[in-house]
């Protein structure tokens, strides 16, 4: 996946592992399932940039609400 084996942060072993990623954007919110590398000491993801490409095509389609080929599985509400 990334040429890497150890996280930037604490040097951790990174693990390549199937996560789930939200992703927001104009007060709408997507979330997909995603392979990433994981630190097994701190959690911190790594993702190729093939996925974080994936994560900004999604929240340009969320902001600009071109979302009919997006699955509906719910609805969230705001109270005040």
């Amino acid at each position: 996946m990334l040429p890497m084996n150890k996280c930037f942060f604490c040097s951790g072993d990174l693990v390549e592992k199937q996560v789930t990623e939200i992703v927001r954007g104009g007060g709408n919110t997507a979330t997909l399932n995603v392979k990433a590398l994981v630190c097994q000491s701190c959690g911190e993801r790594y993702y190729h940039a093939d996925v974080v490409r994936q994560f900004e095509e999604i929240k340009a389609k969320l902001e600009t609400q071109k979302t009919e080929d997006f699955k509906l599985v719910g609805q969230a509400f705001e109270i005040s």
